[in-house]
């Protein structure tokens, strides 16, 4: 990572035309900014963790060879985004699952957010156990309302930017979000910190833009 430092500064759009002119190192950058967010994506469809890596490993693989596609008419998080879910949908159909519920009706929504960053130290304090519990009540809502729940909460999406990744209106994504708090909010009552929920460690990291940069070198070569 030591030679790719200098460009840790630079936008995804700027990186992004510089490996399109042939500087593919610097995709690392681009793994390792949205690893975190797209680990949370795999875990929030109900992808256990190892499913979820080889997820991410083919959407990164995806994106690279895709990147002539990118018109940079949305945000390259909402981009990959959106080739992560469809990944994960595609997993899922192979498997007989079922395809998304359709929306309920619109109903009104307060924009406050169920997590907060947290100063008390306590609460900063990452409980594994506790945390264990919160995947749990997660993975027992319906994909549809996990799903806005994983882009709004956990990765801090816009309304706007869930709704375009999901395909669905800002509406839409309010009502889900709306829901997914009342039946979480019990349990979780504002305490924990995303981070908390759905933890990608440094060594898996690590491990994604190893394997990524390795097959995206033995390609190119």
């Amino acid at each position: 990572m030591s030679d790719i430092k200098k460009f840790e500064h630079y936008t995804d759009i700027e990186i992004i035309h510089k490996i399109r002119n042939g500087e593919n190192q610097l995709f690392e950058l681009l793994i390792r900014r949205n690893n975190p967010f797209l680990y949370r994506i795999g875990r929030a469809y109900n992808y256990n963790h190892q499913d979820t890596e080889d997820l991410m490993q083919e959407t990164y693989i995806n994106a690279f060879y895709s990147l002539d596609k990118f018109q940079n008419n949305s945000s390259f998080k909402t981009w990959i985004t959106r080739i992560m879910l469809n990944n994960c949908y595609q997993k899922k159909q192979k498997f007989s699952f079922q395809n998304e519920k359709p929306v309920e009706r619109i109903q009104n929504e307060k924009n406050n957010p169920m997590f907060h960053n947290q100063s008390n130290t306590e609460k900063n304090v990452l409980n594994k156990e506790l945390g264990q519990v919160l995947e749990s009540a997660l993975n027992a809502i319906p994909e549809e309302y996990r799903m806005v729940f994983a882009m709004r909460e956990l990765n801090g999406l816009s309304s706007a930017e869930t709704a375009e990744a999901l395909s669905i209106t800002e509406s839409n994504v309010k009502v889900r979000l709306n829901r997914t708090k009342a039946l979480l909010r019990s349990e979780i009552e504002k305490i924990y910190s995303p981070d908390d929920i759905f933890e990608f460690n440094l060594v898996y990291c690590d491990r994604i833009v190893e394997n990524v940069m390795n097959k995206i070198n033995s390609n190119t070569k």
